[in-house]
């Protein structure tokens, strides 16, 4: 089978690429025929399809919020919402290659949605993985001055240029919107043949707004099981490792911890907008800045249990399955796909969102009870191992394939 696998970065840069690459590697293993479609960088993978790459498009460069030319203004939104090189490209990629299916991933402004009319005129079969909230809210996030938001539903996208959702910037905000609002006038995810939503979660606030049921299965991230080892180390500290940011929970968290009255230590791994500040505030906490590979994989096999207070609606929290892999309890806010993780009570605890005294009492029941730590552990891999491993996610994937190909 001939598939295009399209992504606008050919590097790590976030979740999703891990999600793509993963399922890259395991189709060539499988002897598909994969066909790289993405932007040119400098940190890209090697790929043979490089030549199919669209020129490099960084618009965190570009001071949108302060252009002064319209001609500048009205060019920046025409690629943003079309861009003409994806599409030549893609329509050589259809020419000389003959792809079957069309999997789509973080294709937003730089390649563009524009694309997908392209394939489905050519009978290419469409797939979009729901990798954020984008159909819905034209910042991705759902999110508004640091709140869950819905106001936009998939339609009244207007709402993201008023409350300015976009970094404060009315400009960018707007450019936003009218983005939406163009896909949604020519119809251009109606060509996709099937979204796949990592969470039960996006699925159902997907159908409920905007994309038909029939349209929508859901398939759960995966992780590569036999490369963690469940650890049965507890060097007793908690540990919180992501974004160091206010829609992640981390100052909830620290203040829960502080409220619980433990002298175990909580340590903060990752970098974000507001790290100095809770620094400063809170000097006795252990900020480690950046960690990957093997570093942060000894702070997770190292931890007593691992808490994931966020406040904002995650999809399927690769931070969960990391900790889960190798046998850590995890504490979780209730709130997105985060439930459908953590069995409450059996692998971890959840609680209310932003809910200080919750949490803190959850964290010293794990605290106060190393056994407990333990069996929840047990059963956080196990969990792991039967519902979010790799090999079941790329099985599934590929009868997700089959059956697609197979109808008219």
């Amino acid at each position: 089978m001939r598939v295009i696998l399209a992504n606008k970065f050919f590097y790590v840069n976030g979740g999703s690429e891990t999600v793509y690459f993963q399922e890259r590697d395991f189709l060539v293993s499988r002897g598909y025929h994969v066909i790289d479609f993405s932007m040119r960088h400098p940190n890209n993978l090697a790929s043979q399809n490089s030549g199919y790459f669209i020129a490099n498009i960084d618009y965190s460069n570009r001071k949108t919020s302060k252009i002064g030319n319209i001609k500048k203004i009205f060019e920046t939104s025409k690629s943003f919402i079309h861009n003409k090189e994806a599409i030549k490209k893609i329509e050589l990629v259809v020419s000389n290659e003959k792809p079957q299916i069309a999997h789509l991933h973080n294709i937003y402004h730089q390649i563009t949605p524009a694309i997908i009319p392209v394939l489905k005129k050519a009978g290419v079969k469409v797939i979009l993985t729901l990798h954020d909230y984008k159909l819905l809210c034209p910042s991705y996030s759902m999110l508004c001055s640091g709140q869950i938001c819905n106001r936009c539903k998939g339609r009244n996208f207007y709402q993201a240029s008023l409350n300015k959702c976009q970094e404060g910037s009315w400009l960018k905000s707007f450019l936003l919107s009218a983005e939406a609002y163009w896909h949604k006038w020519v119809k251009s995810y109606d060509g996709v043949d099937l979204f796949i939503a990592p969470s039960k979660f996006m699925a159902e606030i997907m159908t409920t707004s905007r994309i038909e049921e029939s349209k929508v299965i859901v398939l759960h991230n995966g992780i590569d099981s036999s490369k963690y080892v469940r650890s049965d180390v507890d060097k007793e500290f908690i540990l919180y490792f992501g974004r160091v940011s206010k829609e992640k929970g981390v100052e909830t968290l620290i203040r829960a911890h502080k409220k619980s009255g433990t002298k175990m230590p909580l340590k903060i791994v990752g970098t974000g907008p507001i790290k100095e500040r809770l620094q400063r505030q809170y000097p006795d906490i252990e900020f480690l800045g950046y960690k990957s590979g093997d570093e942060l994989n000894n702070l997770i096999s190292a931890a007593s249990f691992c808490v994931v207070p966020s406040e904002c609606n995650e999809n399927c929290s690769m931070t969960v399955l990391e900790s889960m892999a190798f046998g850590k309890p995890v504490i979780g806010s209730r709130t997105g796909g985060i439930p459908e993780q953590i069995d409450d009570g059996q692998s971890g605890f959840l609680f209310q969102m932003e809910n200080v005294e919750e949490l803190a009492e959850k964290i010293s029941i794990l605290i106060d009870d190393k056994c407990l730590r333990n069996s929840m552990g047990k059963a956080a891999r196990k969990i792991l191992e039967n519902k979010y491993s790799l090999s079941r996610h790329c099985d599934q994937l590929v009868r997700i394939y089959d059956a697609l190909t197979s109808t008219n």
